[in-house]
Order: C-alpha cells, then structure tokens, then sequence
C-alpha cells in the first residue's frame, strides 16, 4: 500500500492539473452560487455574506428551475424512473425473472427513497449547470443501506483511467477534534490529535485527506478489504508519521462524478454556467446603471445660489427654504443637469440578456409547460413539447446515463 507521503505528492500533482479551473469557477461561484465552491480549507463552516457582486438574480434562479427540471424529468421519486433488465432478453421472457426484477426494483426504490440519494442529487444538478462537474460518494450505511455525501467544487479533485472514465478521487477537508475521533478512533489519530483531546480542545479543525484510487498492489487471492479492486484511505495532512486513520477499500468505484459536456481527454467539464457567465456578469452592470439612473432622476444633484451657503436650507418634503431673488435670476434649488437616462432601451437590453441566461440554463424549455394555457393545450403537443425537452437535452442525458444514472 502507498504511504502518506505518496497520497501527499500525488494530492499535489491532481492540485496542478486542477489549479488552471480555479479562477472561473470562483467567477461561476461569486456571480451565481456564492454559496458553492470550497477554495480555502481553512474556510470551514463560514458564514460571512458572500452574494456581494449579485444585484440580478436572473442566473441563480435559472440554475435553480434548470436543477428542478432535471430532477423531475429524470430521477423524480414521485415515478419509477429506471428498470432493470437481463441482458439475455430470452430470460426476460420467464414470468419468475420478471417477477424477482419487480420486486427488486421495489427493494431499490424503497431505499432510494428512505435515504437521502433525492436531496444528494438534487446537489449533484446544481453543480453540474453551474461548474460542469458534480461528485457524489454513496456509502453504505447502518440505518438506511445507502449514505450519499454531495461534494462541491473546489474541496476534491479527480483522475481517470486510459478508457477515460473517472476512478481516481482525492478531497481535502476539515473535521473537529470531535468528529475525527468519534469516526476513527483516538489511537489511530496523530499525536497532536490526541493531545486536543484529552485537553478538551474538541471542536479545532483538523485538516483530513481522503483518497479513493485503484488498488493496483492487491493480491486477488484475498478478500479482505484491503485487496478490493479500490483502496480507500484517510489521512491526516499535518501527521509526521506513517499512522493512517483507516485504511479500507470498495468492490466498485463510490464516486459518481458525472461531467456535463467533456472536450477531448479533459478530467474536468464545460456548463451552461461557463456559457452565460459574460451575461451573467454584464447583467449586474446593467442593472446598477438602471438604479443609478432612477436615483438621479428621482434625487437628482442640485445647485443653489451661492447665497444660500451658510442659509438654513432644506430639500425635504414641506421643509421651507428662505430666498431673496435678484430680477432677471431665478433663485432656489434646481437640478445641475437634465437627467434623461433613455431607460426604456435599457431595459430592452436587460430582458433580452436575461431571456440569453434562461435560454442557457434551458430554464424556457423547462417552464414552457408551466407558462402555457392549460385549457387548449392537446395531449399531442404535450409529448411534442416534452420530446423537444429531451433532444436539446439529449447529448448531456447520454452523458448522465453513462456517469451518473447507469452507476
């Protein structure tokens, strides 16, 4: 098995091969989901306002019906959305086949339910219109069979194999003294670990590394867990020593990373968020021009004759202000320029930019149904309306059944 150093220098090398997305997904992060995106480890737990350079909102809520539209349209839990099949159709014929396929699709379904796969993927929807890649670790777990763990962009970073599917995911993140202990076991924790907490220092930050990559030194003849086809492993970051917090492994790859479109051999993917983020952002200027210009027009700037300067004065609603006019001048206040900001065509602009974003986001397609007449609308142009769904759609859903929905 590799040693800690090992994960270390590898963690750094997927860090550098991930460093050249980081500025654009911070951008993607500001303009859109501030609060997505971990760039900083030691920014946990941080609840400082981050939504600063957002005045429009046109973008946010786009990701959110884009999100909900494909919740609903491909693994909504009000519907069976998926069946299972032998691949012998031959044996799909026998009545005791489809009979033990039903009631294992039921099992499924009654577990995909009971956890939390549902508000998991719903993550995973979110990060993949916004930064194109989504990573989502399911577990198994006492209580409810499956653990799903959505991840956000920015704490974890992958690699993939020569077929160029992903199999290999590091992450970096924070655990208190607490956590780390109750989940790991204080002799397996560092010495300084150990120290916090029998001091009673139980809720500092510990920095963690958890790597799950193929286990190319396992010996098949055993079955232990450590000789799966995948070895997972954590790690504390600041440890001195070769002492692991665990050690285990996976039959099969637990990431379910899908990507949203992929260019070529890259690891990371394209999204509709990267498309639109100029609108997004041009969005934001125009909107604070259109403020500015209601501002002036509404208080606009003043001048005064110079004899005023020292005067009791007042602009305020029935407040008087006293002026002697010379013949021939006009005295008190008036504005200092005619203010005639043309916000008709500004507005013109502004809708046809957030029309662009929605467009982007698909969020017209999705609220095409939503928005028409119920009354005179057929069942025909219905599944009309719901094909063309389907087939703007289409090279991403062939995508998702690959990386996503298949696994």
């Amino acid at each position: 098995m590799a040693n800690t150093m090992d994960y270390m220098r590898r963690w750094t090398d997927i860090k550098d091969e991930r460093s050249t997305y980081f500025g654009h997904w911070e951008e993607l992060s500001e303009f859109i989901m501030p609060r997505r995106g971990r760039f900083l480890t030691s920014k946990s737990n941080d609840g400082s306002k981050k939504n600063g350079k957002i005045i429009d909102s046109t973008g946010s809520m786009a990701v959110r019906t884009l999100s909900a539209g494909m919740m609903s349209g491909i693994t909504s839990p009000a519907r069976p959305w998926f069946r299972l099949a032998t691949p012998d159709a031959a044996l799909m014929e026998q009545s005791d086949v489809k009979q033990w396929l039903f009631a294992v699709e039921k099992k499924m379904r009654d577990i995909f339910s009971r956890s939390n796969l549902y508000n998991s993927l719903q993550t995973v929807y979110e990060e993949l219109a916004v930064f194109g890649t989504g990573a989502l670790l399911i577990s198994e777990d006492f209580d409810d069979v499956i653990r799903c763990y959505p991840f956000t962009v920015g704490e974890y970073g992958i690699a993939q194999s020569h077929r160029l599917q992903v199999d290999t995911f590091y992450r970096e993140f924070n655990m208190t003294v607490a956590q780390v202990v109750e989940q790991f076991g204080l002799d397996k924790c560092s010495d300084s670990v150990q120290t916090m907490f029998k001091s009673g220092q139980l809720d500092k930050w510990v920095e963690v590394l958890h790597v799950i990559e193929p286990n190319s030194v396992r010996e098949y003849a055993k079955r232990d867990n450590l000789n799966m086809p995948f070895h997972s492993c954590y790690v504390e970051k600041a440890s001195k020593n070769e002492r692991k917090l665990l050690e285990s492994g996976y039959e099969e790859f637990p990431i379910l990373a899908p990507r949203w479109h992929i260019t070529g051999v890259d690891i990371y993917g394209r999204s509709p968020g990267m498309d639109v983020l100029g609108d997004i952002k041009a969005l934001q200027i125009e909107q604070k021009r259109k403020a500015q210009g209601i501002d002036k027009m509404v208080n606009p700037p003043l001048q005064a004759p110079s004899s005023l300067r020292g005067q009791s004065a007042s602009v305020l609603p029935g407040g008087v202000t006293y002026v002697d006019t010379m013949q021939g001048t006009q005295g008190g206040f008036r504005p200092t320029y005619e203010v005639n900001p043309r916000l008709a065509e500004l507005q013109q602009d502004i809708q046809e930019t957030q029309y662009r974003i929605q467009q982007g986001f698909y969020s017209d397609l999705f609220q095409m149904m939503m928005n028409s007449d119920r009354r005179q609308i057929t069942a025909r142009e219905i599944d009309e309306r719901h094909e063309e769904k389907l087939l703007m759609l289409g090279p991403v859903l062939e995508r998702l059944h690959t990386e996503l929905l298949n696994p």
